[in-house]
């Protein structure tokens, strides 16, 4: 069985900065893919940010140049640095991660999310 833990998301002011954090844990051999989606009020979830296990990366229109994708290996942990903030920012973050267990099974799950509201 894995997870994902996702922590960071919060109240912060246009302009501003958070950094989510997601941990996978359990019984993983290799993580291949992780990313970061949010789905705001009404909307439909999207992609963010994407990392492979090679360290390569995508970003959506909306957040290239603000956001930054990056992954710990030695740690199963993945984060997203966000700044410049904006208020069509808000939304809850999910991350997503695609993992290959110690069965020999590749299962693809999501975390819990997390919050992230942009306002003054």
């Amino acid at each position: 069985q894995v997870q994902l833990v996702e922590s960071g998301g919060g109240l912060v002011q246009p302009g501003g900065s958070l950094r989510l954090s997601c941990a996978a844990s359990g019984s993983i051999l290799s993580i291949n893919a992780m990313g970061w989606y949010r789905q705001a009020p009404g909307k439909q979830r999207e992609l963010v940010a994407g990392i492979f296990s090679g360290g390569s990366t995508n970003y959506a229109d909306s957040v290239k140049g603000r956001f930054t994708i990056s992954r710990d290996n030695a740690k199963n942990t993945a984060y997203l640095q966000m700044n410049s903030l904006k208020p069509e920012d808000t939304a809850v973050y999910y991350c997503n991660a695609a993992i290959l267990t110690v069965a020999r099974v590749t299962v693809n799950i999501w975390g819990q999310g997390t919050q992230v509201t942009v306002s003054s």
